[in-house]
């Protein structure tokens, strides 16, 4: 449970507070317009509650999803031999690489823009170093 009173969580239970009861007494200023004789206001006398109900439903899934704590993963089983294909309900998805046809992009005039290039060599340097970041390029 004290993972429920840090500054950030005491944050969000006052805000979760403050919503519901604002949201509620929204609801009930909807509900005396009505009584006046707003027929549009009927409407919004149901819409507040639901919000304050919403709000009230993400803070309890939040509280269920942190008392939780981090999953511990499952062991994952050793393969087992086997002579034949794996059914394919166990197959894991194999990412193939996309064959995407390439077309120069030179100027119609022939000349060669010097931004252009840069920028061609950059992404040339990208492809050439599949594990690199965009920030580790020399250039």
């Amino acid at each position: 449970m004290k993972r429920l009173w840090t500054p950030s969580w005491i944050a969000r239970h006052v805000a979760m507070v403050v919503l519901v009861v604002g949201f509620l007494g929204l609801g009930w200023w909807q509900v005396t317009r009505a009584a006046e004789g707003n027929t549009l206001s009927f409407g919004y006398a149901i819409e507040w509650p639901v919000f304050a109900g919403f709000v009230v439903f993400v803070w309890w899934r939040e509280v269920r999803h942190t008392l939780r704590g981090p999953r511990a993963e499952s062991p994952t089983p050793a393969p087992r031999a086997t002579a034949g294909p794996r059914p394919a309900a166990t197959t894991p998805a194999v990412r193939r690489p996309v064959r995407v046809g390439r077309v120069s992009a030179a100027p119609a005039n022939g000349a060669e823009d010097g931004e252009l290039a840069e920028y061609n060599r950059y992404l040339s340097w990208l492809n050439a170093n599949p594990g690199a970041r965009p920030g580790d390029y020399p250039g």
